[in-house]
């Protein structure tokens, strides 16, 4: 469960980019996840999608399609997010 502190980051960035862009509703996010060991765990990117739709829940992106690509990079990069 400690992927939801990575998930409650990119929540807020992808509500963030989505205000200042003026959307309403977000209907696709897509992430790059490389290696981000958190607490001496790899996330996962299963992990990392579940939180990330549990905290999107009741939001401008509950039901937004999620994408996520592994990558060789450390970390996380949000790569787009795209809606109405």
């Amino acid at each position: 469960m400690h992927d939801i502190h990575e998930a409650d980051k990119i929540q807020r960035i992808v509500l963030r980019t989505a205000q200042e862009n003026g959307l309403k509703n977000v209907k696709e996010i897509i992430i790059e996840l490389g290696s981000v060991v958190e607490h001496g765990a790899d996330i996962t990117a299963e992990n990392l999608e579940f939180n990330l739709r549990m905290l999107c829940k009741g939001t401008m992106a509950a039901g937004a399609k999620i994408v996520i690509k592994k990558t060789k990079i450390n970390g996380w990069k949000l790569a787009s997010i795209s809606g109405i």
